[in-house]
């Protein structure tokens, strides 16, 4: 079976894949690791509603406000003061997730 990142171009801004620059052990062992990693980071992510908040509101403020510049909006956004407890009361006054 063909390799199936024969058929699509790289990411953007990438390097063109180098097929044989690992070996399958290698490969497998870059494999478990992506996966342990993504089900690392789903369980830090879980336990850390206030970081989908922070996203989800920054993103929202974005959209309402659509600030010429967004490097200058983002460093008010994340140096406000009050964010913190903004944050914190979201987190509080969300449903809980049953088990």
């Amino acid at each position: 079976m063909a390799d199936p990142r024969t058929r699509v171009p790289p990411p953007y801004g990438t390097e063109a894949y180098d097929l044989g620059a690992l070996n399958s052990e290698q490969q497998q062992r870059l494999y478990h690791f992506k996966i342990n990693t993504r089900l690392a980071n789903e369980y830090y992510l879980r336990n850390h509603p206030e970081v989908g908040m922070l996203l989800r509101e920054f993103m929202r403020s974005v959209l309402l406000e659509r600030p010429d510049n967004i490097r200058e909006f983002a460093s008010t956004y994340y140096t406000d003061a009050s964010l913190p407890e903004k944050i914190q009361r979201m987190v509080n006054e969300r449903p809980k997730e049953r088990d």
